[in-house]
């Protein structure tokens, strides 16, 4: 129905723009929750409070009211890398609960090996805060999902990306970006067998429930050199009902500015429960999330950035839904922090 751009570096309320990496409708309000990425570095760690007026044409106008800074269980702002790296935040996902008030975003935390062994292992988290950024409490990782300096676990830059409520916030979903080691390879040109593993956690208890096991598809371009960066994995997950999520693949090749964009819908109904398992690879899993494709964005005929958020927006008046996407732009002049607006057809 229509895209967006924020210009690049706007500036409010002190704090640059940029790093948009995930996105939450707040219906009764009519507000959009938009969690940067920026590790402390240019700002400390924040999201904020957005408007997207929605009219024939699209996306008529993105404009923020709110910002706030995102507290560690002590009260204070993350600090940066410089200042001490094995607590600087990566946020990737948010997501709000009207029933509790509050928020849940996500961290990547940080694997740095080095052979002196000055290493920074800092786990992943899942961490609930209040509409202010205040923290209240986190989710517990499965013995899995915690950092090692040996090639076990997860891979940096490659674990929570995606989170969404389901079964009316009774649970929440949360992807992994890319495999674990012991789970097999990264996606790569050719099909191999890998797999990423979304975990489902009881909302109130934060208990985990249980894991499953997703298919990425192959990386669809080789990058520019051989030798270069290519990566396929999920950015964000959307609840639709009991048992079916959309899932988004975003795949990069160096030397190919635009991103390979896909929307599946994932079936978890028949998928085995692989929370007991330590290594896919060993142990791969009998049944796994089917998924079938509902749009590659390069239909569209426009340019792709770094898709990295979804969320359901305001419902249209012949009773659709609208689906909203965000990129992230890295902070870079040369990519875009780019809105996409479409509307969800039974």
């Amino acid at each position: 129905m229509g895209e967006y751009d924020v210009p690049h570096n706007l500036q409010y309320n002190n704090t640059t723009v940029g790093g948009l990496s995930g996105i939450d409708y707040d219906a009764p309000k009519k507000v959009y929750y938009i969690i940067s990425d920026d590790r402390s570095a240019i700002n400390p760690a924040r999201f904020y409070t957005a408007k997207i007026d929605i009219g024939n044409k699209g996306i008529d106008s993105v404009y923020f009211v709110d910002v706030a800074q995102l507290r560690q269980e002590n009260g204070e702002v993350y600090p940066n890398s410089k200042k001490d790296p094995a607590h600087t935040p990566d946020p990737e996902a948010i997501r709000y609960n009207p029933l509790t008030k509050d928020l849940v975003w996500s961290s990547e935390g940080e694997r740095i090996v080095n052979a002196n062994g000055n290493n920074v292992l800092e786990d992943p988290a899942i961490t609930i805060i209040d509409e202010k950024g205040m923290y209240k409490d986190s989710f517990p990782l499965p013995q899995q999902l915690h950092m090692h300096a040996t090639e076990n676990g997860p891979r940096q830059n490659s674990v929570f990306e995606g989170l969404t409520f389901a079964d009316d916030y009774k649970t929440l979903y949360v992807s992994v970006e890319e495999p674990l080691y012991d789970d097999g390879p990264p996606a790569g040109l050719s099909d191999v067998a890998t797999w990423i593993r979304i975990l489902k956690y009881d909302a109130t208890t934060k208990k985990l429930l249980a894991q499953y096991a997703y298919h990425p598809d192959p990386v669809p371009y080789a990058p520019i050199p051989a030798t270069g960066l290519m990566m396929n994995g999920i950015p964000d997950i959307l609840a639709l009902d009991h048992s079916h999520l959309l899932v988004m693949e975003r795949s990069y090749s160096s030397g190919r500015f635009q991103c390979t964009i896909k929307i599946y819908l994932a079936d978890i109904s028949k998928a085995s429960d692989i929370a007991h398992v330590q290594s896919l690879k060993q142990q791969p899993p009998s049944n796994i999330i089917t998924k079938k494709l509902l749009i590659n964005l390069a239909s569209t005929g426009r340019f792709i950035d770094n898709m990295e958020g979804m969320t359901f927006g305001p419902t249209l008046p012949n009773g659709h839904k609208t689906l909203v996407l965000v990129a992230d732009n890295n902070f870079s002049r040369l990519e875009r922090n780019q809105f996409f607006l479409f509307e969800v057809v039974p």
